[in-house]
């Protein structure tokens, strides 16, 4: 238990990315990505995958190493996450880990729940009823099969009512049976940092990342994905308004007046998401970076005289 893993969160556009690479340039170390948008190579505006820049400054994992045709599963990730680690804990005492995909982020520093194998079809069945009939039919679908849950779950998410409903059907057993089950421990220690600002200062940086995404070219990097647009992977933000624009609802404008507002809900989502852990160390993001580097350096040192 001497090897720490430092994870950085927090909501989208709050600079995750530059405090994750200044810390693994702190501690000579390597990042471990946690986004679940920036594994596919297919994805590269929309998801705000760091620049060329940015990965040279400092060794990334699981940044676009697959494709969106691939079914990458949150398993998957935290199988090959820990593989990684262990190997990098060989040579290094600190590992960064990154990414505002909270369940990402559990699934390396907690573990995860264990559900058994469904048949794909029931998922294919169950954004068929998204798609045609709207998040309030699996809500009610939900609130019937394990109301337990449903009293838990953001029942605005559609992929967390999905990946419920999936469970429920496919197995006939409720989603919250398998849940709270004793998870294995980790072989080493988690050091967690949350950053965080006033909400008007963090919608203020989701506009302006979006009008810069869409100077990028988001649109036609959209556009290129459209034979893909039913797969799980592009069901998410930045893609499904253009989407609907190409598909002939609003214009160009409404569109991304609706990705600034649903990248505000999804932020407020993964705020709610985060605030659940209270070892979570939260830094302001207007403070100068040499001030979160030490702030985080006195919480490393804490730990290591524990």
């Amino acid at each position: 238990m001497n090897k720490l893993l430092i994870s950085v969160v927090g909501p989208t556009a709050i600079g995750k990315t530059t405090l994750a690479i200044a810390l693994a340039q702190h501690f000579n170390t390597e990042i471990i990505s946690a986004d679940s948008r920036q594994f596919y190579e297919e994805m590269t505006i929309g998801t705000a995958v760091p620049s060329n820049e940015e990965l040279q400054a400092a060794p990334h994992h699981f940044i676009q190493h697959k494709s969106v045709k691939e079914n990458y599963t949150v398993g998957d990730f935290e199988k090959e996450a820990l593989q990684t680690l262990e190997i990098l804990f060989k040579k290094k005492d600190i590992a960064i880990l990154v990414g505002g995909s909270g369940l990402y982020v559990d699934a390396v520093t907690k573990g995860l729940d264990y559900f058994p194998a469904v048949a794909p079809q029931i998922r294919a069945t169950l954004n068929e009823i998204l798609d045609k009939e709207g998040v309030e039919a699996l809500q009610e679908k939900l609130q019937e099969l394990d109301p337990s849950y449903y009293e838990k779950v953001d029942v605005k998410n559609p992929h967390r009512l999905i990946r419920a409903l999936e469970i429920c059907i496919g197995t006939g057993n409720t989603y919250s049976s398998y849940l709270a089950k004793e998870k294995p421990k980790r072989p080493f220690k988690v050091l967690t940092i949350g950053l965080q600002t006033e909400r008007a200062m963090l919608y203020e940086r989701i506009a302006h990342r979006v009008d810069l995404m869409v100077a990028n070219g988001l649109k036609e990097e959209v556009r290129s994905l459209l034979l893909f647009k039913e797969l799980n992977a592009l069901r998410t933000v930045g893609y499904k308004e253009y989407f609907h624009f190409f598909e002939g609802i609003g214009d160009e404008a409404f569109a991304i007046s609706e990705i600034k507002k649903n990248t505000r809900r999804f932020a407020k989502r993964q705020l709610t998401w985060f605030k659940r852990n209270k070892e979570t160390h939260w830094i302001s993001i207007d403070i100068p970076l040499k001030e979160k580097l030490l702030q985080v350096t006195d919480l490393h040192n804490n730990i290591s005289c524990s």
